[in-house]
């Protein structure tokens, strides 16, 4: 216990340090003592706990004291664990190769590296808010706590019926045996019965195809997904075929911004322009059947010029144009993979700062990380989801497990 004369030079200094805005639980703060007295007295009544009858019995005994260095949110701190003969002591107050104190800085760690930081930003932030240092082994530790999260989250249950899936891929350089390599990272981005949207899938794998989409649309039956109402997909090839041998009455719906971009790579610049007006009237028609006459009007203007790109359009129109089918709400909604880019791109402001991940796990963790923070903002159901719920309730019946009898 501190006498009355050390805690009265305490309450001096702590009044002088705050005056002058000093740390008073830094190393050389004014509670230091206290908070240094409070930890090994805690420290020492485990031990005396641990020492039972049943422990002495077994010739086990206190056998002094080890030297520890702490850091926590208020500066680095020394103290004097105690140990005992047979070394099976676990304290839990400071437990055993544990250096930050009572876990208060790993929240606002992992929150910092959610964000994007560096592992060496965060070290100099630390450094520079808190004046201590933590090694990049010690950062990469506390960040490394998520990973059994990120498991459990891929793993976690779904529910049985999603009416509206996005599914696309984001790409990023991941280093492996001394080199450095492309991966794919797989999203299927879901809007739940209620209207509100949920990541409900991430993978990597090496490069984007249809057989990795298969083996991700089985994760997700095996999850507990019985039926999507609508997917929306770019235009790899094999990616619809790989959707109808898992979810064989999915309406699916390629993205038509993707068509168009392909398109344009064959249409010299000088015709793009005059193009793309012509090209306008097929994917902006009110109805399906004025689509597809504006269709055949393309053809007739360009179709010797650009054979290729008109035949494309053809052959994939059953899948191009089942928005159609679907009232503007939810046109605006499926006929292209926006929602999944959007999300792609706020990941990607987290990402940026990053070169190569050292890992895949590496890259997952930051990932979802970030999802994290992207998540916060879809508490509330999309807009006039009344309606469309409504309407696919309408033309799905009971797939959409939605009671109308109000």
């Amino acid at each position: 216990m501190m006498t009355p004369e050390e805690i009265a030079e305490m309450q001096t200094k702590a009044i002088e340090q705050f005056k002058n805005g000093t740390p008073l639980l830094g190393k050389e703060g004014a509670f230091a003592p206290m908070l240094k007295q409070f930890i090994e007295s805690a420290l020492e009544a485990e031990m005396s706990a641990h020492l039972d009858d049943s422990e002495r019995e077994r010739g086990n005994k206190r056998n002094g004291r080890r030297s520890k260095t702490i850091k926590s949110e208020f500066g680095e701190l020394e103290i004097e664990t105690p140990q005992d003969r047979q070394s099976n002591f676990e304290p839990q107050l400071v437990k055993k190769r544990q250096v930050i104190l009572a876990d208060n800085l790993a929240p606002k760690i992992i929150g910092l590296y959610g964000n994007g930081m560096s592992l060496r930003d965060i070290s100099s932030h630390i450094e520079e808010i808190y004046d201590m240092q933590i090694s990049h082994d010690v950062l990469s530790q506390i960040t490394d706590r998520v990973i059994p999260e990120v498991k459990a989250w891929q793993s976690r249950a779904l529910d049985a019926v999603y009416p509206i899936v996005w599914l696309d891929a984001m790409f990023y350089k991941v280093r492996e045996d001394g080199r450095v390599q492309t991966r794919s990272v797989y999203n299927v981005l879901a809007i739940d019965m209620s209207g509100r949207k949920h990541l409900i899938g991430m993978y990597v794998a090496q490069t984007e195809g249809a057989k990795f989409w298969l083996q991700v649309l089985t994760d997700l039956r095996n999850r507990g997904v019985n039926d999507i109402l609508i997917a929306c997909t770019d235009n790899l090839t094999g990616f619809a075929e790989a959707i109808a041998s898992t979810f064989p009455h999915t309406e699916i719906q390629t993205c038509v911004v993707h068509q168009i971009r392909n398109s344009l790579k064959y249409v010299v610049s000088k015709d793009q322009k005059a193009f793309m007006k012509d090209l306008k009237k097929v994917y902006r028609a009110d109805t399906k059947e004025i689509a597809e006459d504006e269709l055949l009007n393309l053809e007739e203007v360009w179709g010797k010029k650009y054979p290729i790109v008109i035949k494309s359009w053809q052959s994939n129109w059953d899948r191009l144009s089942t928005y159609f089918d679907y009232q503007p709400e939810i046109r605006r909604m499926i006929y292209t993979t926006n929602a999944v880019e959007g999300f792609h791109r706020q990941v990607r402001k987290v990402t940026k700062t990053k070169g190569a991940f050292p890992s895949d796990m590496a890259l997952l963790k930051l990932i979802y990380l970030a999802i994290g923070n992207i998540s916060k903002k879809w508490t509330q159901p999309l807009p006039n989801w009344s309606l469309i719920i409504q309407q696919l309730c309408i033309r799905f019946g009971e797939r959409a497990k939605i009671d109308l009898n109000f």
